[in-house]
């Protein structure tokens, strides 16, 4: 089987490639080498690729910054789906897409089944729901897994922001009126390697839930026993509307993978992954 990635230097583009499994051979250019966002470059890489299953683990993920710039979040969040889908649909290959959490509005009240109806917020959101009808469209049986709160014991992401700001400062806010699940990236990625011969939409994150507060709390407790320096001695809850931000963001984003665990299994408990993170990051 060859799968070619697309996002390679990404978090979830390094773990996809570190948790392959036995007989598959992955193509994995730099990103500097498969511009997703040209049309050229991606019909003639997925070409010379000749892969069985395209998986695309690129995207704009600068919530914020996608309010400003809309057109640039559109351009890798819809367009470069539309291109990797098609390319793959003409190379007879699987495509697998990787969306979120963010494209419903966040007024649930329990877990969002794959079928429920999105409703974004803000401009990411848009993009991202976009991009899933983007890949529905150029591609026959696409694979869409939806997630959240990614992070990895390496590059930008909360985990990491957090345990540099635990470093400098004496106390933290967090927010503590948004729920939804962590998710860590090894676990992402065997979760989709588990699903690739599969076509639909499905949900993946690490069991249980949290709100940022939640989050912020246990990554302190971690890093203390697992003996990182640590100076802040507090972390303080806070409402959403106490840390305003360009974009809104879903105050609910719980995700129901039943579907998904009757086919992996169920996944671990978030504290559990997160443990295993911070001690990764202990051992530098």
């Amino acid at each position: 089987m060859r799968v070619l990635i697309a996002g390679s230097g990404g978090q979830l583009g390094r773990a996809l490639q570190a948790s392959a499994p036995e007989g598959v051979t992955v193509i994995a250019p730099p990103e500097a080498d498969f511009d997703i966002t040209g049309a050229d470059t991606v019909a003639r890489v997925v070409a010379e690729a000749r892969p069985d299953l395209v998986f695309n683990a690129a995207a704009y993920t600068a919530v914020d910054k996608a309010e400003a710039d809309e057109t640039l979040a559109r351009l890798v969040n819809v367009n470069a789906v539309g291109l990797l889908a098609a390319a793959a649909r003409n190379a007879g290959a699987k495509f697998a897409h990787v969306s979120t959490d963010f494209v419903f509005d966040g007024s649930a009240h329990s877990p969002y089944l794959p079928d429920a109806t999105p409703n974004p917020l803000g401009a990411y959101g848009r993009t991202k729901a976009d991009g899933e009808v983007a890949a529905r469209e150029f591609h026959p049986s696409p694979l869409i897994v939806r997630t959240a709160w990614v992070y990895a014991a390496q590059g930008n992401n909360f985990v990491r922001t957090m345990l540099r700001l635990m470093g400098e400062r004496d106390e933290l806010k967090v927010v503590a009126d948004q729920i939804g699940s962590p998710t860590h990236v090894p676990t992402l990625a065997r979760t989709l390697w588990a699903l690739a011969d599969h076509g639909g939409t499905f949900h993946a994150t690490d069991a249980g839930v949290a709100s940022w507060y939640d989050f912020a709390v246990a990554i302190r407790e971690e890093a203390l026993a697992a003996g990182l320096p640590i100076r802040a001695e507090r972390v303080l809850p806070i409402r959403t509307a106490d840390y305003p931000t360009p974009a809104q963001r879903p105050s609910y984003g719980v995700l129901d993978k039943t579907a998904t665990w009757a086919i992996t299994g169920p996944a671990r408990h978030w504290r559990e992954e997160l443990r295993d993170c911070i001690k990764d990051i202990a051992r530098g």
